[in-house]
């Protein structure tokens, strides 16, 4: 989602003067996010929105303010993401690819990724986690498989998925099978897929209906 697109469907919310005032204060005096960031589910509402599959009004106002931030003054993400309940910080990590931060942000998403939240580990892995080291990325993408994330949340996974996280998933695979229980429908797939893309070296074990 882009800045535009936000706007445009934030258009329905209960208070759209108040936005609209947060984000020129914003953009004037960086350091009223502190305060209107966590006002922004109380005066937007939380509700899904219809224009954004995925993504609910406080989301969608919280990065609009932090893109009317000035460049200079994007390390308030940091700070906001420090200091905020589950959902201000899944808006930091939304927010994060549209920043002038470069790697800068890094930090967040390994701690995302080390929560239980599921929330924040499925906005870890958007668009922002190609700043993720491939060792990371792989880790991240097996504790999307352990905590029930959608792999439909991890931006360019097809792109990034390669014969080490293939051989990752197949040996999680091999332990579930031995205790009676399998892998989810979509890690079965991304495995699969990986799989076949090597041509079927043999380097990348699968387990058999009669292993034990």
């Amino acid at each position: 989602m882009t800045p535009d697109s936000l706007r445009a469907a934030l258009r329905g919310v209960p208070d759209p003067g108040w936005l609209d005032t947060a984000l020129r204060r914003v953009a004037a005096e960086p350091g009223a996010i502190a305060r209107l960031f966590p006002a922004a589910g109380r005066r937007c509402g939380r509700a899904a929105l219809p224009d954004a599959p995925g993504w609910t009004a406080d989301d969608a106002a919280r990065v609009l303010l932090l893109t009317a931030l000035p460049a200079d003054h994007a390390e308030h993400a940091g700070t906001l993401y420090r200091h905020g309940d589950a959902a201000e910080r899944r808006a930091v990590l939304r927010a994060l690819p549209l920043l002038p931060i470069g790697a800068a942000g890094v930090p967040l998403l390994h701690d995302a990724i080390r929560t239980n939240d599921t929330r924040l580990v499925a906005a870890a892995l958007g668009p922002y986690a190609r700043h993720l080291d491939p060792a990371a990325w792989r880790q991240a993408v097996l504790k999307c498989v352990f905590s029930g994330v959608p792999l439909a949340a991890v931006a360019d996974l097809d792109a990034r998925a390669d014969g080490e996280l293939a051989a990752m998933l197949a040996a999680l695979a091999a332990e579930r099978h031995a205790a009676g229980r399998e892998l989810p429908a979509d890690a079965t797939d991304l495995l699969d897929r990986l799989t076949a893309h090597s041509g079927g070296t043999g380097t990348v074990d699968r387990p058999t209906p009669t292993e034990a």
